[in-house]
């Protein structure tokens, strides 16, 4: 945690992610919290736990800057799930569209570490986005009543093992698998509608890793998950949902595990030791 200023500013989007952060960062001491948040993405509540609000549509990066300079803080943490793939679908600003024109790849990564470079032009340093968020990461083991079968965990692994291959491409963080069957791979949609896909294709009982990316950036690629997420795995009649010790938030963890458990599902958080012993006997970095 850091409390060197006493003043934060959140890009605020979708989900409770803003919304537990601005909480925890207020309990915390931060006297005063501003936040740059998205029409048809931001939850209003985000208005009662700040102190000013400015909203803009997604894809106008010339009021969003605008916005961070008037408040007057010094860092920003992009809390909440900014679709990347909304910037190709919505209205965009020309200085939206020559941030883009300047990318010669255009992923959630380069995107969003492209803002982060404009925010430090005016001064603002794009902080950790866990930053406040300890307490929400979970410890390793199994979180729910549900243990996972000897199947689930062999698929568990396979997951591991190939998320970290899509991850390093920078591709996506999830992937589901089935009975050892690789069913959906996250891409540039998110990893909720890939969930979808995965029950599409799958039917009941896939599995769900979502993983770090190696070396990930913890400004903003830091894997969330909570109750979208759970909704998302019952409606596809996915069983287990697997992460990493460390490298995970899980928002509104009262009410996920007690849908967890309603449902059936399995949430596991696999350790570091767990991980690396898989990527090692896959020989993967």
């Amino acid at each position: 945690m850091n409390t060197e200023s006493s003043s934060l500013g959140i890009i605020a989007g979708r989900g409770a992610y803003p919304l537990e952060l601005a909480e925890s960062a207020r309990l915390q001491g931060i006297g005063r919290i501003v936040a740059v948040a998205f029409r048809g993405e931001t939850h209003k509540k985000i208005e009662a736990l700040c102190d000013e609000v400015t909203w803009i549509r997604v894809g106008e990066l010339g009021p969003f800057l605008e916005a961070f300079s008037g408040f007057g803080v010094d860092r920003a943490v992009m809390a909440g799930q900014i679709r990347p793939s909304n910037l190709f679908l919505t209205h965009i600003d020309k200085p939206m569209r020559t941030l883009l024109a300047s990318l010669p790849r255009k992923n959630a990564d380069s995107i969003f570490s492209a803002i982060g470079d404009e925010l430090g032009k005016i001064g603002i340093t794009l902080g950790n986005a866990a930053e406040f968020m300890e307490s929400r990461m979970p410890e390793a083991g199994v979180l729910s009543q549900r243990q996972p079968s000897e199947q689930e965990r062999s698929d568990v692994h396979q997951g591991v093992e190939l998320a970290k291959l899509v991850a390093h491409f920078k591709a996506g963080q999830a992937v589901a698998i089935k009975n050892g069957t690789v069913i959906a791979v996250e891409g540039f949609e998110g990893t909720d509608p890939m969930i979808k896909r995965a029950g599409n294709v799958g039917g009941k009982g896939c599995v769900i890793v979502k993983v770090a990316q190696p070396e990930h950036d913890m400004r903003f690629d830091i894997p969330v998950v909570g109750l979208r997420t759970i909704g998302s795995m019952k409606k596809a009649k996915a069983t287990v949902l697997a992460l990493e010790e460390g490298k995970a938030i899980l928002l509104e963890r009262e009410e996920v595990l007690r849908a967890a458990n309603v449902l059936g599902m399995c949430i596991l958080v696999l350790s570091e030791q767990e991980i690396v012993s898989v990527l090692k006997e896959k020989k993967i970095s």
